[in-house]
């Protein structure tokens, strides 16, 4: 297990004027006390809901969520070409207008932030030991990223 730590910051994020619909990372979030994270809306904004001795905190889920697609994003593209090669293949198809929707689909990673994370691919991240680890003010303190295997002979 790979442990990103933070705080992690995005450069030349902003916030984004269509306010987050949903905790995009809900069941995925963790306290420093390894506890889940509940999730609940205030004012029609989705939070998470941190336990600290009894008193439920109360933290806007997006800046949270923003900065892990970030770091996501990052990753992603760090090996830009080797994930594009993949996905192409994957797809079974490797024109120039399946390779543009993908690099389309990095820059619109932040829609996830309104539409969510399908259920199916947040219990997959849970399973394979994706967390996110925050501390009472809802600040980063690490996220927990499950290792790849290394191809051999590297």
């Amino acid at each position: 297990m790979r442990r990103c730590p933070f705080p992690y910051e995005m450069q030349g994020e902003t916030m984004s004027t269509t306010p987050a619909t949903r905790a995009l990372f809900e069941g995925l979030i963790y306290d420093e006390s390894d506890r889940p994270v509940g999730v609940t809306t205030v004012g029609g904004l989705p939070c998470y809901v941190v336990d600290d001795n009894g008193f439920l905190l109360h933290v806007p889920s997006e800046p949270v969520d923003r900065q892990v697609l970030g770091m996501f994003r990052d990753q992603f593209l760090e090996h830009l070409e080797i994930a594009t090669e993949a996905m192409l293949k994957m797809l079974g198809s490797d024109d120039l207008f399946t390779k543009a929707a993908i690099d389309a689909s990095v820059d619109q990673m932040d829609r996830a932030l309104s539409t969510g994370l399908p259920e199916d691919a947040r219990m997959t991240l849970g399973l394979l030991g994706f967390r996110v680890i925050i501390n009472t003010h809802g600040e980063l303190v690490r996220v927990d990223v499950p290792e790849q295997a290394e191809p051999d002979g590297e």
